[in-house]
Order: C-alpha cells, then structure tokens, then sequence
C-alpha cells in the first residue's frame, strides 16, 4: 500500500486544475482524441497521454503533446502555474498566439513550439523573461512575421528558422544582446538590409545560422575575426551579400569547422591568406557566386582538416593545382562544377583515399585522368565529369572502382561500346545511376548489366546504340525505377513481361528510335510509371485500356506511331495525368469525355524540379503535332538542335524548363494533342472543365458537329487547333473571353457565320480561318447583307461557364529569351529559360538572347 500525503494530494489536485485550466482555454479542438483521458475528476495527471511526473513528488515535470494535431491559442500562463514544469514540447500542432504571458514567474527550461500555427508577432512583454531558467527555445516552422523578442541569461539555444520575420531588427537585436547564446538560427525567414553587426556580444556563440533570407550589401571584413573563439559554424548562405571576398578576416579562428558562404553574389579574385588560420576547417562552400580567379592550391592545401569543398558555379578558371590533392587525407566531398577549368585532374588526387564525392561537371577538361586517376580511388561513392571534353573509349580501369554509385559521364565526345565490365560480377557492382547520355557510344546495350542488381537508373540517351534492349534489363533489376533511352538507334519490341510482379518502373524513355511490336499488356502493372515517352517509334496494335490503372502517371507520349483503335476511356483514371500525346497515330472512334473526368482533381506529382525541352512545331500545317517534351539532362543544347527530330518540321523553337507545379490540389490536363488521327465524333462538351488546359490540338481527324460554347471556360489554353475536320455551325463567342489565346486554327472545317469581334479572335492571319465557305468577318472579307447568319450572343445550355481570372500569358512565353529574360510559363509547370533557337530546315541561326543556365526555378 503506497500512503500518500495530504500535501502531496493536494500538489496532484493542483496539478491537475492546471492542465485542466490550459486545455479549458488553450484547446478549441482535439481531432485525434489525444487528450481523452484528461479529466478534471482524476485524482492525478501523471496516467495522462502527455504527461511525465517526478517518481518522488509526483508532480508534472514534462508535457509533451508532439505531433496531437490540437488547435487552439496557445496560454502559456496556465502551464507556468505547474510549478516542476520544466520541459514543454508542443511541437506539430495547430498553436496560433503571441508567447505573451502576465504570470512573472515560470521553471521552463526546454519550450518546443516548432511546426504550428504561430502567425503573430511575438509579444513585446513575452513570458521569456519570466523564465529564469529557459536552456532552449524552438519556434521555427511556423509563420511568425517578426515582434519582439526579449530573454535572459540562461537562454543557449534560439530557433527562430522558417517563420516569415521580415524585420531585420530581431535580428539586430538578438545579435547585440546575444548574451550566452551558444546556438542561433534565423534561417529561411525574409529578413532584407545589411548585416552591420558583428558578433562580438555573442562570448559563447557557437552556430550562427542565417541562410535562406534576402540579406545583402557586403559581408563586415571583421564579421569572424570579431566573433569569439567559441565559433564553430556560420551559414550566411542564400542571401544575396556582394563584395569582394579578399576583403573578409578570419584572423584567430581556430574552432570554425563550416562556412557556408554560398549562393550569394560574392565576387573577389582570391581568398585571403587568413583563412589558412582556421586549421579545424571541415566544411568550404562557396559555391555558387561571382568569384572569378584560379583556385589558391597552396592556401587550401594548408586546410588539412577540410572534408567537404564546394567552389562550384563560380567563375574559376586555369588548370585545377595539384596543391589541392595536399588535402587528399581527409577531403570526402569535392565540388568545383560549373567553372571554366582546362586541362586534366592532376596525379596527386590519386593519393585522395577518403573521397566518396568527386563533381567535375560543366567545365572543359580533358585528358585521360579517368583511367590515371580517377580510377584508383577506393572509396570513391560519386563521380560526376558531364559536360566537358573528354574523348576516347570509356576506360575499362573504371570498372576497378567496385565502390562506385553514380557514375556520370554524360555530354562528352566519348566513343566506343559500353564496357560490359561495369556489371561483370553477380555481388560486386554497387552502381546505381549510370548515365552516358549523349556521347558517341556505339553498339548494342550489354546484357550484363543484369548483373547490376541496385541500378536504378539508366541513361544511354543521344548515342548511336543499335539492336534491342536485353530482355535482362525488364525482369531482373528488382530496383530499377529509370529507363532513358531516347535518340538512338534500337530496335526489338519492349518485351509483355516487363513489370510482370509490380516493379519499382517509374520512367520509360524510349522515343526517337526504331522500336517495334506492340504496347505490352503488362504496362498495367507498372504501377510506379511517372513519365512513358515512347513517340516517334514503329509501334502497331493498340493503346493497353490497362494504362488507366496507372494512378501516379503524368506523362503519357505515344505520337508519331502507327497505334491503332479507339483512345481507352480508362485513360481518364488517370488522376495525375497531365499531359497527353496520341498525335500522329492511326486512332479512330470517338474522343472519351472521360478524358476529363478528373479535372479539378489533379494533384502535383513528384517530378517537381525535372528539368525537360519543349520542342515547338512552328511550321503550320508542315508539321505534325504541336511540339514534343524530352528529357533534357545530360544533354548539350547543340546536340538537340542538330537532331533529326528537331529537322522534321520547318520551323521549330525549343525551350528549356524546370518542371514546378502551379496548381495544388484542384489542377487538371495541361496538355492534349489528339491531332493527326482519324477520330470521328463531336468534341466532347465537358473539355471546357479542363481550367489548365493550355494546349489542345485536335486537328486533322474527322470531327464533326458543334465547336462547344464550352471551350470558353479553358481559361489558360494558349494554343487550340481545331482544323482539318468536319466541324460545322458558329465559332462560339465564348471564346473571345480566352484572352490568354495567341495560337488559333479553325480552317478547313465547315463553319459559318461571322467571326465573333470580341477578344483576340480577330487578331490571328486569315490563314487560321480559311477553307471555311460561309465564315466571314475580320480577318476574312467582311458579312454583306444577309451574307450568311451570324451567331448566336447568348448560350441556351444552361449555365454560362465563366472564362475569366487566372489568365497566364501566353504570349509572355512564346517570346522566347527575347521578352522578360526568357522566362515564362508553359502548361500548369514553371519554365527555365527558353534556349530561344529558331530551326530552320535548310539554315540554322541563333537569336542574341542564348539562354543556358537551368540552374534556377522561375515562380509566377
């Protein structure tokens, strides 16, 4: 029998009003039910879900309610009545508030509000500085604007990270007034202005972060010489800090292990010899700024406790300083992509034993230090050389590096057959990603890379590979989730047992070759796939009705085959399908209104920063389709500008892109083209729901019937293609609200009357409208008197679709470089910039805007 006091009865009791008094205020809702057994009838709280007691006095010592789901506004003053409180986690809750309190005295050591609903400003008088003994505040993850923010001396640790504080006086603030703080985190709020302030309040600051705001103006020269011994790490990353980094001192900086000074607009032509002071050095990232210098191979050999170096996308050029592989002993992570650096990688990297990434990418190397030195790497985990100028057959020493899982040897001049090599032993081959993609490869693809068993991507796109892809690839890889292959020469037939027991499959990339036979049935069973692109082959048979199985597929191209049939309306399952090619087949039958079944419904996939071409057919009526999406990673622009695929139409633009949803959960088809089939039927009126839907080709079949009043509700189309088809009746007036149209065909139908005035209808060559014999109007002849009848100014079908808002421009993108930069917007996915090359078939030329960086995402 445990006998218990009445004081400690009375303690319980206390206890309990209190928590029952923070859930009465603080607590609106409790959808998870966490809270049930809080009940004010209990004799104690320490049984509560939540709720951790002392084993000596029994009173409440921690709450945690991480992750309940609870809403309400936050009190705090309830729980600083407990007064053996000392741990708070409230993290991954709906909490909204201020953190203000009128209790004057609380035990808090540990507060963890991150991930709520925190959308004020902090409290001037917050109950901080009631709480004496406060170790530790989190409130990142929320969406707090700025306010004030006052503590005392036992504070360490300050999390303020991912909120939306704007106002740099916080942080002007908590940088004079650091105090003890040992760790300080401002990062990815919104704060703008210059950092004038050093740190040299902060006497035991440790980790300063403040990546990820619009910081700029210079970097204080004694911004870290300043700061005390006690400086470990310091972010100033994504920021947008200028000035020359030889200006900045590092002086005695005997403890800072990572600088982190990348993505910003740094220039300098050196670093300053003060930087050999920080000898505990483990992590440089300067990446991604202005500097434009050769690399100081002595300065940074002295760093010989560096493990991580990052001087990519910079402007670095001259040859890489065998000084550098001084630091081989401990150096894990090397980066210096994306400069201008000649020549080979010296022998003395050879000695760089603990390297597990080494990225060499777009740059203009040469030589043979493949097989001299990068292939005598042990631990060597990543290895990434695309994009320079490296020549020869891919050395066979390469496949001594068993420790290897990706190997990226993409756009070089390479020559030769893949080395079957690389998957020789059944247990050896760690590779996971090997990309080749437009070299000069030659052959047929190894069998043996059955042997690879973790690959799980392969990408030989843009060679010359003949023969058929081994039967091996489909059924014995259990991971491989990529097949790239687009722009060679294969042939063979995709084989029925691919996907057989489900499989991992989520891209199939095999356009612009030679493959033949059918779709196989069991494509259904991939039921992985993202992307299938399989145009521009010799396909025959039928569309697998099985493919509306395939819940998580976006991308479905089967143009430019010789598919035959009806368009399965299972395809209208498909719940993330967003765009469709079937141009250029043998298609017949009806249109499925089920292909907009699930507009409205459509949610972002996961290919989400991809980055892709669209190539656009400008040719008219010369060209079949509208344009094509391809892969564009791994690829050089000018290869893709000299390929056939591009040659087979007059007139083609290409532009480069950065996939990024613009809708979230309400989206729909972006893209239909149906054009160049032999499908019958009227266009079904339930198109017009598609409010995404930015290109819609549905020319040259055999339509007939009424052009629907609802396609005025496509209030994002830009290009709609209705010609070669048997459409009769009005062009109706709903269109002239689809003000974001700048491509209109409508010729070579059977339509009538006057051309609606309205909008931007009357803005299209008369090319667009002609072959029509009762059309008239501008840009056609003018209607005489009783020159044909003229359509209809109201809609009998019901409700009036609206065709307003939310109108992207159109025009805006087709510009091409030459408007806005080169940026723009193309079917529901944000773009990069446009490579802006107009093809031509017999003269190729280059517009003044060349736009090639595909670095950065654009958001509108």
């Amino acid at each position: 029998m445990v006998l218990v006091s009445d004081a400690g009865q009375l303690s319980s009791q206390n206890d309990v009003a209190a928590l029952m008094a923070f859930k009465q205020s603080s607590v609106d809702a409790d959808p998870n039910g966490f809270l049930n057994d809080w009940s004010s009838s209990s004799s104690s709280p320490c049984s509560w879900k939540g709720v951790f007691c002392a084993l000596n006095d029994g009173r409440v010592t921690r709450l945690d309610l991480a992750n309940a789901g609870v809403i309400g506004r936050l009190h705090l003053s309830d729980l600083m009545a407990l007064p053996s409180l000392t741990q708070l986690h409230l993290h991954g809750n709906l909490f909204s508030g201020d953190l203000s309190s009128t209790t004057r005295f609380c035990r808090f050591e540990t507060i963890d509000l991150s991930t709520n609903n925190l959308s004020e400003p902090l409290a001037a008088q917050s109950s901080l500085l009631s709480c004496k003994r406060l170790v530790s505040l989190n409130v990142s993850r929320n969406s707090i604007p700025g306010g004030s923010l006052k503590f005392g001396p036992s504070l360490l640790q300050l999390d303020l990270s991912r909120n939306r504080i704007s106002d740099s006086t916080l942080l002007t603030y908590t940088l004079s007034n650091c105090q003890n703080l040992n760790l300080l985190n401002f990062s990815d709020n919104k704060l703008t202005g210059k950092l004038n302030d050093t740190l040299s309040s902060c006497k035991n600051i440790w980790d300063l972060d403040l990546s990820y705001n619009q910081l700029s103006g210079e970097i204080p020269a004694s911004f870290v010489v300043d700061s005390p011994a006690s400086l470990r790490v310091v972010d100033l990353s994504h920021n947008n800090f200028s000035g020359d980094v030889l200006s900045l001192e590092f002086g005695n900086c005997r403890n800072l292990s990572v600088l982190n000074l990348s993505h910003n607009s740094l220039s300098g032509t050196g670093f300053p010899a003060s930087l050999a002071n920080c000898q505990l050095l483990e992590t440089l990232d300067i990446g991604r700024n202005a500097l434009s210098f050769r690399i100081p191979g002595v300065l940074l050999g002295k760093l010989k406790n560096l493990r991580r170096l990052y001087l990519d996308h910079n402007h670095l050029s001259g040859e890489i300083p065998p000084e550098l592989g001084h630091i081989c002993g401990t150096l894990e992570v090397l980066d210096l992509s994306g400069n201008q650096f000649v020549g080979a990688l010296p022998s003395t990297f050879a000695l760089c034993s603990s390297l597990l990434s080494l990225n060499l990418g777009n740059n203009q190397l040469s030589g043979d230090f493949l097989s001299t030195v990068v292939s005598s790497l042990p631990s060597l985990r990543c290895f990434y050389v695309p994009f320079n100028n490296l020549s020869g057959p891919v050395p066979l020493s390469l496949t001594n590096s068993t420790q290897i899982q990706v190997l990226d040897l993409s756009s070089n001049t390479l020559t030769g057959k893949i080395p079957p090599e690389f998957c020789s032993s059944m247990s050896s081959s760690a590779v996971e990603k090997l990309l080749l993609s437009d070299n000069y490869l030659e052959g047929t693809v190894p069998s043996e890379l059955r042997n690879c068993k973790k690959l799980r991507t392969i990408d030989l796109s843009f060679n010359n590979l003949v023969g058929s892809i081994p039967s091996e690839i489909w059924t014995t890889l259990p991971d491989l989730s990529e097949v790239v292959m687009w722009a060679n020469n294969l042939t063979g037939e995709i084989p029925e047992g691919i996907c057989i027991d489900g499989g991992n499959l989520q891209a199939l990339i095999l356009n612009d070759n030679h493959i033949s036979g059918t779709i196989p049935q069991s494509i259904a069973n991939c039921t992985n796939l993202i992307r299938v692109s399989l145009s521009g082959n010799q396909l025959t048979g039928e569309i697998p009705a099985g493919i509306g199985n395939l819940l998580n597929l976006a991308i479905l191209q089967l143009g430019n085959n010789s598919l035959s049939g009806a368009i399965p309306p299972g395809l209208g399952k498909c719940q993330s399908l967003i765009w469709l090619d079937l141009n250029s087949n043998a298609l017949s039958g009806s249109i499925p209104p089920e292909l907009a079944n699930e507009s409205g419904l459509v949610t972002p996939g996961p290919f989400s920063g991809k980055r892709f071409a669209f190539v656009r057919n400008e040719g008219g009526t010369a060209c079949r389709g509208a344009g094509r999406l391809v892969e564009f990673e791994g690829i050089r622009s000018k290869r893709l500008e000299n390929s056939p695929m591009i040659h087979s139409c007059p007139l083609t633009r290409i532009y480069s892109l950065v996939a990024v949803y613009t809708f979230t959960a309400n989206g729909s088809m972006i893209y239909l083209d149906l054009s160049y089939n032999s499908l019958s039927g009227a266009i079904p009126d339930n198109f017009g729901s598609m409010n995404f839907l930015q290109v819609l080709n549905l020319g040259h079949n055999n339509l007939t019937g009424n052009i629907p009043f609802s396609l005025g509700g496509l209030k994002a189309v830009g290009v709609l293609d209705l010609s070669h088809n048997n459409l009769q009746g009005f062009i109706p007036v709903s269109l002239q609200g689809v003000s974001f149209l700048s491509d209109l065909d409508v010729s070579n139908n059977n339509l009538t009357g006057s051309i609606p005035s309205g909008g931007q209808l009357t803005t299209f060559p008369a090319s667009r409208y002609e072959n029509n014999s009762g059309l008239c109007g501008v840009p056609l002849p003018p209607c005489g008197y009783g020159n044909g009848p003229h359509p209809p100014s109201f809609y009998h079908g019901g409700k009036k679709p609206s065709v307003a808002a939310d109108i992207i421009d159109w025009d805006f993108f087709w510009s091409g470089c030459g408007s806005g930069g080169g940026v723009g917007v193309l079917i529901g996915l944000v773009l990069g910039n446009a490579i802006g090359n107009i093809i031509q078939r017999k003269k190729a030329f280059d517009l003044d805007c060349r736009c090639y960086d595909l670095q950065d995402t654009f958001i509108f």
